[in-house]
């Protein structure tokens, strides 16, 4: 008998493949469920697993790991993917992949299973994960391959074997759920023309019904991590839970974009990532206080490639390394403390300070004090725009050399 190892949610597609995998292969499945923060199918989701055949049911608590050694690393770099998407499911699938890949080897398992369709990221993801960690592993992905093509058959198949699931063809969103954020995505959603109804919204209070009073947090970095909220030391899991808690209470975090997949087709996504959103805003105003511009410059550089090898399930390779090596090392003075004004539905940062700022007033005042050496700027706007009158000299001289178009000599 196969022995297969299920990354299991509990929700529709994992729920219907364990019980598959039985009727159709009479596999012995052991089902992996990791914690990341989620909330909702963490409840009774062993339970349910052993209920509808599982040999074993695995719960793993990986929310400090997430956090530290793969969220953080993303908020240094400022890592967003297409300058949006905060990519909470994407930061979470390498994790996953990994203890499913330590797990398999604990049972001897002969392959590992996911629930991801044959045209979304998170295939990928798991599979170019798993075979960077254990190459002799196979990956088996039912929802590519059997003969239930729309989530409304499986929704009946469901119905039909016994399986509770929360999906309802009146209620059809998928939802991905952990600390950093939330995916949701089907239905209605599907439309890009349509405004999100205000049911697929989980997390977040509606901005329009925020409190008309806005909150100010004091978020404390120290070499680009987050560390202090309000002037509490907060381990890593707290941190972003209480502030995700605080932002959606005013309607921070939603997020609205077509975006591209890395299959290539573009798909319309709705995202909750209150503490994300907030923590990149604070992150972002640091960065301008304490680096320079040529660092600013190449560090969006390397955040947005970061943001690309993420999306793309590229962490276990070397250039997701070399790219982290240079983050680390750029943002090693972000450190200091930024004032954040969470209201209805923005994150603003207004205020900031820190040991290594580079501001330094008696340069930028305009007032008393000022000590800019204003006679300097007319030999460096000289150097500065040489080449540009060089290049438009030469232009000039061309146009004047040129023909005119359409107009043709006249031999006397």
């Amino acid at each position: 008998m196969a022995k297969y190892v299920l990354a299991y949610s509990g929700g529709l597609d994992t729920s219907v493949i364990l019980k598959w995998l039985q009727i159709t292969h009479g596999a012995d499945v052991v089902t992996v469920t990791a914690n990341l923060g989620q909330r909702r199918e963490l409840v009774g989701v062993q339970a349910k697993a052993l209920a509808c055949g599982a040999s074993a049911a695995y719960l793993e608590d990986l929310q400090q790991e997430f956090v530290e050694q793969y969220i953080w690393p993303a908020l240094k770099a400022g890592a967003l993917y297409q300058g949006v998407y905060p990519m909470a499911t994407a930061l979470g699938r390498p994790l996953i992949a990994k203890r499913l890949v330590e797990i398999a080897r604990e049972v001897k398992a002969d392959a590992i299973v996911h629930g991801c369709t044959g045209k979304g990221n998170d295939q990928v993801r798991f599979e170019v994960s798993i075979a960077a960690l254990a190459p002799d592993l196979t990956c088996v992905a039912p929802l590519r391959t059997w003969e239930l093509h729309s989530r409304e058959e499986e929704i009946a198949w469901a119905r039909a074997h016994h399986i509770p699931v929360s999906a309802t063809q009146k209620s059809p969103y998928s939802i991905d759920e952990n600390l950093w954020g939330m995916s949701i995505e089907a239905g209605p959603l599907e439309d890009p023309w349509a405004e999100p109804p205000a049911d697929c919204w989980q997390l977040t209070v509606d901005p329009d019904q925020a409190p008309a009073k806005p909150a100010v947090v004091t978020i404390e970095f120290e070499h680009g991590v987050p560390v202090r909220l309000d002037g509490e030391v907060l381990a890593p899991v707290e941190l972003v839970a209480r502030l995700g808690e605080l932002a959606a209470a005013h309607g921070v975090g939603r997020i609205d974009m077509v975006e591209d997949r890395l299959v290539g087709i573009k798909s319309r996504e709705v995202y909750e990532a209150p503490a994300a959103v907030a923590l990149h805003a604070a992150r972002q105003a640091l960065e301008q206080l304490t680096l320079d511009r040529e660092t600013r410059r190449v560090l969006a550089n390397m955040g947005q490639e970061l943001a690309r090898v993420i999306y793309d399930g590229l962490w276990f390779t070397p250039v997701r390394e070399a790219i982290g090596a240079f983050v680390d090392s750029a943002t090693h003075v972000l450190s200091g403390e930024v004032q954040l004004k969470l209201h209805r539905g923005r994150a603003t940062a207004v205020g900031r300070r820190s040991p290594h700022a580079l501001y330094d007033p008696s340069l930028a005042t305009y007032g008393d004090g000022d000590t800019f050496n204003h006679q300097s700027a007319r030999g460096f706007i000289e150097v500065f725009g040489l080449a540009a009158r060089i290049a438009s000299g030469k232009r000039r001289a061309q146009q004047v050399k040129a023909p005119q178009p359409g107009v043709e000599e006249v031999l006397v």
